[in-house]
């Protein structure tokens, strides 16, 4: 699908649309990964849709969430565009009293909770937040009217049409922690968001084909419009990381084909990668050398001697091949963002025959500037 969006609601129907029958997004659940369709998706969004709506949210409202990553995460986002009010995502390792600040800077009038636990901080919260008027539960049970659950049922009960906002609406906030004071909510548009969007579209060759393992965070806007807007937007599959000490064992099982991910897991990756090379023998760490030293003068255009492209060869099939199997063995893209990456760990994953892409920007661009394509 080309680009071209005006809107984030646009966008979600449009995709969900052409790519029905495509995996969207994988769960694990009891050791196995379940998956969601296109179509499963926009269903829940309608529904979820409906359900804000008969709790009387409308243009012009902020919806508060305080969750990580999750299928229901990325529900309440569209659901809450349909309806032209503005998301607002938090995170769940915030003190409350950064919420609190949060929901009153931008006056929410609903807020979803991720846990239980979150839900009775924010019932709790109330009497400090004059506009808040429901909190809304991922985890309550389905009999609460204030669960997630309560709230597709009503909502599929009571349809309502989604509203297409205009490119000047607000999207959501996205609150950036300053280096002084309180934190500082950055409003992005639809315009804003879906330019990038489109701009993705006209440089970057990803296919329905693709996947993604997600975690980065959905409320960083590199993670938001990057992973989860611009992959939907292209028919890709994302599945969602539990627990980031699992992340190691979920790249083996999803197999993603594009990673993406902040400077600091690219330079675990390569210390381990690293030390691992230390404990071996000098044959084989001198084949590893040599075969970064020639996969980079391959990327740089340079020719490679007879025995130069047999190093090459040899080093890929004993070590570099292995290396990608940690990452699921299907990876083509590294896309990294938030801050400079090391130049000889970016030549490290070119040499593993990953491209390595990179992006400069910062919230206010929604957020990419620049980067560098194929």
């Amino acid at each position: 699908m080309s680009g071209n969006f005006s809107n984030l609601v646009d966008l979600c129907q449009r995709s969900c649309a052409q790519y029905a029958s495509n995996k969207l997004f994988g769960t694990k659940e009891d050791g196995r990964w379940q998956w969601i369709t296109y179509a499963d998706f926009i269903k829940l969004v309608d529904n979820f849709r409906a359900g804000l709506a008969e709790l009387g949210v409308e243009a012009g409202n902020n919806i508060g969430i305080i969750s990580n990553n999750r299928v229901e995460w990325a529900v309440a986002c569209y659901a809450t565009y349909g309806l032209k009010a503005s998301f607002v995502p938090m995170y769940e390792a915030q003190l409350d009293k950064e919420w609190a600040f949060i929901l009153n800077d931008c006056a929410a009038t609903v807020a979803i909770a991720a846990t239980n636990d979150i839900a009775k901080k924010l019932e709790a919260l109330k009497p400090d937040v004059p506009s808040l008027k429901h909190v809304i539960g991922f985890e309550l049970p389905a009999d609460d009217e204030r669960s997630y659950k309560a709230m597709l049922k009503n909502g599929a009960a009571n349809p309502v049409e989604a509203k297409h906002p205009e490119e000047s609406d607000t999207a959501g906030f996205i609150y950036t922690s300053g280096t002084t004071g309180n934190p500082k909510g950055v409003i992005l548009s639809h315009g804003n968001i879906t330019s990038n969007i489109n701009a993705i579209h006209t440089i970057f060759t990803f296919e329905a084909a693709d996947r993604s393992l997600s975690f980065l965070p959905w409320a960083h806007s590199f993670g938001q419009t990057c992973e989860l807007h611009g992959l939907l937007s292209m028919g890709c599959s994302m599945g969602i990381n539990d627990e980031v000490p699992s992340l190691v064992g979920n790249l083996a099982e999803v197999q993603p084909t594009i990673l993406f991910a902040v400077p600091r897991i690219f330079n675990r990756i390569y210390d381990g990668v690293n030390k691992q090379m230390a404990e071996k023998p000098g044959l084989i760490q001198k084949l590893f050398r040599s075969g970064i030293a020639n996969a980079t003068k391959r990327s740089n255009g340079q020719s490679l001697g007879p025995l130069s492209s047999l190093g090459l060869k040899i080093a890929d099939k004993i070590i570099f091949s292995k290396i990608r199997q940690k990452f699921g063995g299907q990876l083509k893209y590294a896309i990294s963002g938030s801050a400079a990456l090391n130049t000889e760990v970016a030549k490290f994953i070119d040499a593993l025959g990953i491209m390595v892409y990179e992006g400069y920007g910062l919230t206010e661009t929604s957020p990419i500037a620049t980067a560098n394509y194929p």
